[in-house]
């Protein structure tokens, strides 16, 4: 529920693209964004900073797209999200005990801090290519292989790191030990 939750404002801008367009697409973002974020507090009773600054600019950048009517500001609002995704794991590495990454992992699995560094990263590095490749289809491509981008090529790119991602930690996973009877 929760994962289907978190892509609703993409699934709503989406279909609404395909239908009417950017600009009521980008409005009815802005307003799912809204309505998802109400929605997590009221479950989860708290919102994480990254998803204020993740709203904070889907409010700028999808505001600017219809104040200024240019689709352009809100295809860089993926990079600029994927990016500041970037400068804080990077940020963390470098500055805290324990990089976000393991923050957020290291209840499920148990790593080397040097592997731990690694993994962070790899994110770090695939956040920047992440809004690279955004920028790269949002300039070379007409604006609907830019959405369909947006939706599968950036989760197919997602899925597949995290694939990877699992491929090399699959070596640190030990065996369940048997309990003798």
């Amino acid at each position: 529920m929760k994962l289907f939750a978190d892509f609703l404002p993409v699934i709503v801008f989406f279909v609404a693209y395909k239908l009417w367009g950017m600009y009521i697409a980008t409005g009815l973002f802005i307003a799912a964004s809204l309505l998802h974020m109400t929605w997590h507090y009221r479950v989860h009773g708290k919102v994480e900073t990254m998803q204020w600054v993740t709203l904070a600019l889907v409010l700028i950048f999808g505001g600017a797209t219809l104040l200024f009517h240019d689709p352009l500001f809100f295809k860089w609002k993926p990079t600029v999200v994927n990016w500041l995704f970037a400068v804080a794991f990077l940020g963390s590495g470098l500055f805290m005990e324990r990089s976000l990454l393991q923050r957020m992992m290291d209840q499920a699995i148990s790593l080397p801090q040097p592997v731990w560094s690694q993994l962070n990263l790899a994110w770090v590095l695939f956040f920047i290519a992440s809004g690279a490749a955004n920028l790269y289809v949002a300039y070379n491509y007409p604006e609907d292989t830019w959405v369909n981008f947006k939706l599968f090529g950036m989760l197919g790119l997602t899925l597949a790191f995290m694939i990877l991602q699992g491929l090399y930690l699959a070596r640190y996973i030990q065996p369940a030990k048997e309990e003798n009877n």
